[in-house]
This record gives structure tokens, C-alpha cells and sequence, in this order.
């Protein structure tokens, strides 16, 4: 079977109907109750290299279930009417998911440039995520 659209290729169309905003842009949204940063990084990547502060966590594979109000899976917090921010480690994933989610109608949505790698990059806040229970 040959791939007749690459990774490449979905991430251009992705990112030409997706809003993109630099880490200085979102820090200056960072902590306004508005505003909801998704990290949609595997949970362990968040204990691996941490997360930005009071960021809600959706990981990636569960994100269109937890957005739908009409599935068994919805989280309340993307009904909230709040902006939204998703993030991912690199923006490749986040670009995608934002695409989705925004062609689910979830408004207003955009995504971090250069993901969380960036956001540290930059010298922004990061917390490490409570440890699982024991």
C-alpha cells in the first residue's frame, strides 16, 4: 500500500487553518481564567520532562472523545467556553489535534509553536506532575 499523503503534508494543510502562537504570546495568556492550556502528551512524557503550569492534560489518543459533548468520554472543561491552547512536545501533534478539534467546532482553539520543547527553550515555567499513587 503506498502513503498518498504524508505526515508532511497534513501538518502544511493542518497549520494553514489552524492559529499558531509563539511561547512569549502564550506566556502573556498563562494564568488568565479564560484561557485552558492541553498538553496532549503521553503521560509519560509529562513525568519525564514536566508541564506547563495548571496545563489540563488530554492525552492525544483519548482528545476527540473527551471533546464531543455527546460521548460517554466528555470532559466538561472543553464545554467551558474558555480558548483553548494545545501543546504538544515538537507542535507536530498539536497541530493535528488543533485541526481536529477545531473542525469538531471547539472555538476558540490554537496551538503552541514549537510545543513544550520551545515553551522551556524559552525559560517559561514548568511543574512535574504529582507522581501516580501508589
Amino acid at each position: 500500500m503506498a502513503i498518498t499523503k504524508g505526515i508532511k503534508a497534513l501538518l502544511d494543510e493542518a497549520n494553514a487553518r489552524i492559529a499558531t502562537i509563539g511561547p512569549q504570546e502564550a506566556l502573556t495568556l498563562h494564568g488568565d481564567p479564560d484561557v485552558v492550556f492541553v498538553d496532549i502528551r503521553d503521560v509519560r512524557e509529562l513525568q519525564r520532562e514536566g508541564m506547563i503550569p495548571g496545563a489540563f492534560h488530554a492525552p492525544r489518543g483519548m482528545l476527540e472523545f473527551w471533546v464531543d459533548p455527546e460521548s460517554p468520554y466528555h470532559k466538561p472543561v472543553f464545554a467551558s467556553g474558555k480558548r483553548f491552547i494545545f501543546y504538544c512536545a515538537s507542535a507536530w501533534r498539536s497541530a493535528l489535534a488543533t485541526d481536529t478539534v477545531q473542525t469538531m467546532g471547539l472555538a476558540p482553539v490554537c496551538h503552541l509553536e514549537g510545543g513544550f520543547t520551545a515553551w522551556k527553550a524559552a525559560g517559561l515555567p514548568v511543574t512535574m506532575p504529582e507522581p501516580p499513587a501508589a
